[in-house]
């Protein structure tokens, strides 16, 4: 994405690529020197379009996963993907040698099989060779911003994704990393986004027939950077990143670490200018994906609008699934997963592509309705609008659905907060803007958004009583 600054924010799309897992026996991993070539690629391009010079880029990606360096700063093996079920159990594991309620006091961050602590437990757990020879490691934007650069160095929002960082502490958790063997050493230094790394490595330039171009360490997780593309004025406001994942939180000053939070599974991940994102990971439009890819298989292939329109048109609060619910997490067999769901909760079971596609979206309703009410409670405040930023902002019906179950008004859009925010924070590192509020009202003068008011009914109460009883 090329964005341009001037009295407006402005995007163009110069290269885009498919991003998926590869599976190697019985391993998923990322093919990472394929998304390196393609990164490239667009360098090459975005170069030759712009009339002017770039005058940096931004590097952001999911978070969690992450490359190991040896002794020679070679890659070791083909990072992991985090769906990879090698991390089956590794909670459970965990905490017979460390107890979770400490693992949480440590790191404040929510519980999830797929964390990087959770990853490299698992590869201590195996005897893995590759963490007994690793000297540097890297979050997947942190690789890539070494392979621009030669800059190693650990980005602040992505190393707090890893459940491997002290957030009252400001630094590794030496002690948990220590408690589990897991080596410390190879945690580098960590950098706050608007950080400028390095210039381009003189023969990435060359290749992409540009200038030694600034590298900025951005919000790298791709979530950080979305955030602070919300168009918001003031700070008491709701925010979901909807995407393959949703992520539901607030900004906040300081991490929220108390047994209330450990108890909802909430989690402080590190936010842009000197902020934490109190939040809720939740299974977002990746069920939706996977049915739509299962679909596609057997020969009926639709796009997302023909999906909500048939979901538009079937019966209301039937059924209902827990999004967070582990069976969802894999890839493959989406459709029976939901089904068996339903079976096992003495629900109507969904027949037709439209009631699947109806609970997705209804169950995601009822889940941010519950997000909600946590975050009020332990931040102590009313949160009368959430913001819808993201792919997912464009879900028509899923933003009157949220509207109406939680009572808040709901903006949506943008819909390319991440690259917005990337671009915001480049030119707050680059001294091009002085603040992110200044960033955040560009944004609201820049891009369209659309206002969804709530049409709160006794249907909504009643199913989400019945929503928590299944959640349990």
């Amino acid at each position: 994405m090329l964005g341009r600054i001037d009295e407006r924010l402005t995007l163009d799309e110069i290269h885009r690529f498919s991003n998926g897992p590869v599976r190697l026996a019985d391993h998923i991993h990322w093919d990472v020197l394929r998304l390196w070539a393609e990164i490239q690629n667009g360098l090459r391009i975005a170069a030759g379009n712009d009339d002017n010079s770039l005058a940096g880029i931004g590097v952001d990606t999911w978070g969690v996963d992450f490359g190991l360096l040896d002794a020679s700063d070679h890659l070791i093996g083909n990072p992991y993907h985090y769906r990879d079920a090698r991390t089956n159990g590794m909670i459970e594991a965990a905490s017979e040698i460390v107890p979770l309620e400490e693992i949480y006091n440590q790191t404040g961050i929510q519980f999830m099989q797929l964390n990087t602590l959770f990853q490299l437990f698992a590869m201590r757990h195996a005897n893995d060779p590759a963490l007994q020879s690793a000297k540097t490691f890297l979050t997947m934007p942190d690789l890539l911003n070494f392979w621009l650069t030669s800059s190693k160095a650990n980005e602040f929002t992505d190393a707090t994704t890893t459940q491997c960082y002290n957030p009252r502490e400001k630094r590794w958790a030496f002690e948990l990393l220590a408690a589990l063997d897991i080596p410390q050493h190879i945690f580098g230094q960590i950098v706050q986004p608007g950080t400028m790394l390095e210039k381009l490595r003189a023969s990435v330039a060359e290749d992409a027939s540009c200038e030694r171009i600034p590298v900025i360490a951005v919000g790298s997780h791709d979530t950080a950077s979305a955030v602070a593309a919300v168009p918001a004025d003031g700070n008491d406001f709701i925010y979901i990143s909807s995407g393959t994942w949703s992520l539901i939180g607030i900004e906040s000053r300081k991490p929220i670490i108390n047994a209330d939070s450990l108890r909802y599974n909430l989690t402080n991940e590190g936010g842009v200018c000197d902020t934490i994102r109190f939040l809720k990971n939740i299974m977002g439009m990746w069920l939706l994906q996977e049915c739509r890819r299962q679909w596609a298989k057997a020969g009926k292939n639709y796009s997302y609008d023909d999906l909500t329109n048939l979901a538009a048109q079937t019966p209301a609060l039937k059924s209902f699934i827990y999004v967070g619910d582990d069976r969802f997490l894999a890839p493959d067999g989406m459709v029976e997963r939901i089904q068996t769901f339903c079976r096992e909760t003495n629900q109507p079971v969904p027949q037709t592509h439209a009631e699947v596609v109806r609970c997705i979206l209804e169950s995601l309703a009822l889940e941010y309705r519950w997000s909600t009410e946590k975050l009020s409670e332990l931040s102590g405040k009313a949160l009368p609008v959430i913001h819808i930023i993201g792919g997912g902002s464009r879900n028509r019906l899923l933003n009157q659905f949220t509207a109406d179950v939680t009572g808040c008004k709901v903006i949506a859009g943008p819909v390319e907060a991440t690259a917005i925010g990337n671009v915001l924070l480049q030119a707050i590192g680059l001294r091009h803007l002085s603040s992110l509020e200044e960033g955040r009202e560009l944004v609201l003068h820049s891009f369209d958004v659309t206002s969804y008011e709530p049409q709160p009914s006794a249907a909504w109460e009643e199913a989400y009583s019945r929503y928590l009883a299944v959640r349990k």
